[in-house]
């Protein structure tokens, strides 16, 4: 298993542990591959991400999904657009064996201790490497509407740095 952590910095050599958010414990985090996709973005960039579940309703399963058939969407605000599309990151890989799942469902894993990374690749461009992934991409003017559905719907999500999202 192929572990990742995405940033904009290039040529981190020695990834610290960090307290983020309101944690006592500082850690490195890092992504598993198949949550990767989530983060193909700018670091600021609100998304909002959807997969179906073993219980997601047949409803909810034709609401999000019965479009396109895809089974993973990512939806960005209409602002952010340009950003992601002339944006580029890096996508920093890790040996799985040191770190410990944090957090399943969002592909979550932790270190807490420095790590180094194995290897590092530049992706240039973020909505192909989207696309390649299988993954359908919205463009929409504000992501408030689609949250709050999202909210009361029996889907997978991951909410991703919706402080910076249009506030309605």
């Amino acid at each position: 298993m192929k572990l990742f952590h995405f940033s904009e910095e290039p040529g981190i050599q020695v990834f610290e542990p960090r307290t983020i958010y309101d944690q006592t414990d500082a850690k490195v985090w890092t992504i598993d591959e198949y949550h990767a996709p989530h983060y193909y973005f700018p670091r600021a960039c609100p998304r909002v991400c959807i997969w179906p579940k073993d219980d997601t309703s047949d409803m909810d399963n034709e609401r999000f999904f019965g479009m396109s058939k895809t089974s993973r969407m990512i939806a960005i605000e209409t602002g952010w657009y340009e950003r992601v599309k002339k944006g580029s990151i890096y996508r920093y890989t890790f040996n799985a064996a040191d770190f410990e799942l944090e957090e399943e469902n969002a592909g979550y894993y932790v270190s807490r201790r420095p790590v180094i990374p194995m290897e590092v690749e530049r992706i240039d461009d973020l909505i192909t490497a989207i696309l390649n992934e299988g993954v359908e991409l919205r463009i929409t003017p504000s992501l408030q509407p689609m949250r709050e559905q999202i909210l009361k719907s029996t889907v997978n999500f991951s909410m991703i740095r919706m402080r910076n999202a249009r506030q309605e």
